[in-house]
Parts: structure tokens; sequence; C-alpha cells
């Protein structure tokens, strides 16, 4: 019989990873909170036209990349690639218009059908955060100070870059576009096959090509900066501006474009080089047509995503859990006053490993290979006199401890 396995693009997350994963959700979630966003938990499938509609016909994620299935009553439905959509479409079911500004934030599982490479996989966790009802560059200044602080807690603040940029209004894109068109289609005969029909369809989509040939067309394209109008000019500097104010590093790249058609204004990634090619592992900007597509109104939006895993390879030092006590009996007939006292020490809030089998020196070094601090041996003896023995781990001391002093004794 095959091996069994996992499905290609998927993988099990346990011992070192998972702890480092774990950190980063525990991380991320306690630096926006102190932002006031609360969580949300939304479905991990949606009816397809929420992300078809608003991720964008010609982007990769709705042509190549989703999990789309029918179900038995014939709806077609699919797994979610990306948090954004499905926290509008919630915004907007339960009625949450009524209290801007509203912020929230979500982690959990996404899907996309793409080539798995190092960080990148089919299933990934997503942390990610959407303010809703606030049009003003602060709200920008604010989120992007969020992630900053968020990297920082992490301790990589020496290991990515903040990349950012402007698409402006909807006359400044189409402003823009109207100008890339024309240098596209002088250009059209050395695009990919994909970019030609972008062209057709969605311009835009071309600046974010990974093809060579087309990387190579672009970095000769007109910038985005030259066709932003007054408004759109002066929402950018203040949103600069804003960011000098508290001191965070950017870089201003004027080729930064995002892979959704819901993005508008201020645009922003956190790159690192230490993951290879693929090297974004935050990234977001601001939406502000994406609620009304989606038929809620007039509302402002602004986010940003990170991949859990991608961010957890860059985390150098192993996450350790707490040092354990280690529960010894020694003899069948303490067992249960053992399994007793073990309970009592977890109530009192102590990680407890219990020797389950074994003489007392394999239970011994069974507690020095779990890291034990502590362990408590009980036997018969001891029992019969109301009173333990507990050994330090680290120093080699051990003292005999009553047992209804042992909580207070460790």
């Amino acid at each position: 019989m095959e091996k069994i396995q996992c499905v290609r693009g998927t993988y099990d997350l346990y011992g070192a990873a998972k702890r480092k994963a774990k950190k980063v959700i525990s991380t991320a979630s306690a630096v926006v909170e102190k932002y006031g966003f609360e969580e949300i938990e939304t479905p991990i499938f949606e009816f397809t036209e929420v992300f078809s509609r608003n991720l964008g016909d010609t982007s990769d994620i709705v042509t190549k990349e989703m999990y789309c299935f029918e179900d038995r009553g014939g709806e077609s439905l699919t797994l979610r690639p990306e948090g954004t959509a499905g926290v509008v479409r919630a915004f907007i079911s339960e009625g949450m218009q009524q209290n801007l500004p509203v912020k929230m934030y979500y982690q959990g599982p996404m899907f996309r059908y793409e080539r798995p490479q190092k960080g990148r996989q089919r299933q990934f966790t997503q942390f990610g955060v959407e303010m809703l009802g606030v049009a003003t560059p602060q709200a920008d200044v604010e989120v992007i100070s969020m992630a900053y602080e968020f990297l920082e807690k992490l301790g990589l603040e020496g290991a990515v870059t903040v990349e950012i940029n402007s698409l402006g209004d909807e006359e400044s894109r189409n402003n823009y576009r109207e100008k890339l068109v024309a240098y596209l289609k002088s250009h059209y005969d050395e695009l990919s096959e994909d970019s030609k029909v972008r062209l057709e369809k969605n311009p835009l989509r071309v600046l974010d090509s990974k093809e060579e040939c087309d990387k190579k067309v672009v970095a000769e394209a007109p910038l985005y900066s030259d066709s932003l109008n007054e408004t759109s000019s002066q929402f950018f500097k203040d949103v600069l501006k804003g960011l000098d104010l508290l001191g965070i590093k950017y870089h201003v790249n004027n080729r930064l474009v995002r892979g959704l058609d819901y993005y508008s204004h201020t645009v922003f990634e956190l790159t690192t080089d230490k993951l290879g090619a693929q090297g974004t592992v935050l990234a977001g900007g601001r939406y502000d047509g994406l609620v009304a597509q989606m038929g809620g109104g007039d509302v402002a939006g602004i986010g940003w995503a990170c991949g859990v895993e991608r961010l957890a390879m860059l985390l150098e030092q192993d996450v350790d859990l707490a040092r354990p006590i280690a529960v010894i009996p020694v003899g069948e007939d303490v067992n249960d006053k053992a399994l007793e006292i073990a309970y009592k020490l977890r109530k009192a809030g102590f990680r407890v490993e219990h020797g389950y089998s074994g003489n007392l020196k394999k239970r011994m070094i069974k507690a020095n290979k779990v890291n034990a601090f502590k362990a408590v041996i009980i036997g018969s003896d001891e029992l019969a006199q109301g009173v333990v023995t507990v050994k330090d781990l680290d120093s080699g001391e051990q003292k005999s401890v009553k047992l209804d002093k042992l909580v207070e004794e460790i």
C-alpha cells in the first residue's frame, strides 16, 4: 500500500514550527488590540461571487488559484483565498455600517492553488486587519505603524523594508491608465500572452506580472506619481508626513502596485530577502471603493495581511514552552495520589508532565528530557507522613515538602 501523506502544497505544522506560528499570531493580536481592533471569524468558504466580483476577473487569484466547487444545492462556493472580501461581506451583511469606524482583525487558513515553494503553500495561515469608515490619511499612518510595531515586537525591524506608493483616486487612476495603455500598446509584441489579455481587460495588472519579458517592458513604463491629481498627491504627502513624524523608515517605490482590483491611494509592502525570490511578508493598502462595489455604500477602508508561516520562518530563536514539573510516582500504590497532585499543580497554573511508567531512574531521565525544572517524587512512606520529595533538577537539591504547602513551595 502506498504511504499516506499530505496533499501537495499542504503540510503538518507542529513542534517548534507551530510554536513560532503561534507566537506570530499572539504577538500580532496583542499589538492590534492596543489599537482598538477586535477579532472576527468569517466562514472558510463563501459564495464564489464574493471573491470573483471583488478580486477582479483578471487577477491571478480568480483566474488561476481559487478552489471552487459546487455544493449539493447547485451553489458555487469557494474556499477563501484571502481575508478582506469576506470581512467586508460580513460588514455589510451584519449591518455594521451604523457603528463606524469598524476595526477588525482575523486569522485563519486561506487556500490558493499555486506552485508550492519556500514559505508559500496551497493552504496557509493569514493574519490581517481591516479598518472601515475612516477616509483620512491618519488611518493609513496608524495602520502602517501598527504593522511596523508588530514586526518590531517579533524582533524583525532590521530584517524588513517598508515600501510604499500611491495609486491615487479614480481620476488619477484613469489618467494613468491612458498613459499606460498607450505605452504598452507600443510594446505589444514584447508582452507575455497573459499580459496581452490584461492589456484589454485591466492594464494595471501588467505592472504586477512576474514574467521576465513583462518586467523589462514595465521597467520603462510611465510612473504612477506623474498622474496623481492634486488631491491624491496631497493625500500621499500627508501619509508620508505622518510616517516621518513617527520615525518609521520607508522607501517610496513608484512601481509598487497591489495584485487586486479594489486598491486605491496608499499601497504598501514589507519585504525581506531572507525567503528567496518571494520577499513580501506583509502587504496592504487602501480600498475605498470595495464596500460600495459589494453593495454596502460609500465607506472607506484600509488594511493589511501577512502570511503567518512565512513570518514564522524569519524567527531565528525557538519559542520555548514553559518548563514543566515532573510528577513521579514510585510504586503503583501511589498512582492515584500522583494523579491528584498533578491535577492540583495544573490548576495552580503549572505545566505538568506525569511519569506514567518505568522505574524511578527511567522516569527521572524522562523528566530531564522534557526539560522539567522540578520533580515531585511520591513514595508510599512519604505519603504516610503527608509529604513528598521535591527535587530541583537544575541544582540537584532536594527536600521534603508537606502536601498542603507544595504549590506554595514550588
